[in-house]
């Protein structure tokens, strides 16, 4: 049985500036480091390229973004990614651009010269959106958790040789395999289906299911406990245990209170 927080803790903002201007990168890492405490930089870059490369592999919880580079825009970054998981603060020189900015939901727009106390106050917007979205997720999964066995999501699994029906409860955790994926159950053992992971995130990840690696999700309600070394693993109720995704960690260690051992 898991325990949620009700109290998240306050959590480290891992950022990325982006900016063609170094000089403008190194005062906004300054300003940083001395009036947003809750906030490191884990990166700079001066392009989209660069940008997209970086975000993608360390996951960043906030973005410092320019707008005008020398290989694109801002916004030519934010499309290449279908629901950006990061918050975004703008920081340019070109005011024309903030009723855009708003309308892909930037938490502030602020003009260079960067007033320090500005970009504090962004930031700690920033912090609380954050913290926002992590609540509701949090609550959802508690919910889900708690649901009343007897009306529990059942997913339709189809292999070659068989047809199953299987209770969201008993599904421990699914595996990608390529184009196919391996479904974990209590009681029915291991089932291979031809259909990709994605088709199943979509049809359990609101009833207390988590992706913790690109290549797994798990059912949070069978967690036993969360070891911490080796970049951190989650052990489930069979013993199976998981590899958790560095840009995962922090989410599962704010979700987990206490796990059974």
């Amino acid at each position: 049985m898991l325990n949620f927080k009700k109290n998240i803790r306050s959590r480290v903002l891992k950022t990325i500036i982006v900016d063609d201007e170094e000089h403008v990168r190194l005062t906004l890492q300054k300003f940083l480091a001395r009036y947003c405490p809750q906030v490191k930089v884990i990166g700079q870059a001066e392009g989209v390229a660069e940008a997209h490369e970086m975000i993608s592999r360390h996951h960043p919880d906030l973005v410092l973004l320019d707008i005008k580079m020398g290989d694109g825009t801002g916004f030519d970054l934010l499309k290449k990614f279908e629901t950006p998981d990061f918050k975004v603060i703008f920081i340019t020189a070109h005011d024309q651009f903030a009723v855009q900015a708003f309308k892909v939901s930037a938490i502030d727009f602020i003009l260079k010269p960067v007033d320090p106390e500005q970009l504090a106050d962004a930031v700690a917007k920033a912090q609380q959106a954050v913290q926002h979205d992590l609540r509701i997720k949090l609550d959802a999964l508690e919910t889900n958790l708690h649901t009343d066995k007897n009306h529990q999501k059942k997913i339709v699994v189809k292999t070659l040789d068989n047809i199953y029906l299987l209770e969201a409860g008993y599904i421990t955790h699914l595996e990608s395999d390529g184009s196919y994926t391996k479904i974990f159950t209590t009681d029915q053992g291991e089932i291979m289906t031809s259909r990709p992971m994605k088709e199943y995130e979509e049809m359990l990840v609101g009833h207390g299911f988590l992706r913790i690696h690109r290549s797994f999700l798990i059912n949070l309600a069978h967690v036993k406990r969360l070891e911490k070394g080796d970049g951190g693993f989650v052990v489930l109720t069979e013993g199976c245990k998981i590899p958790v995704a560095s840009r995962k960690r922090d989410v599962i260690i704010n979700l987990l209170d206490e796990l059974a051992e």
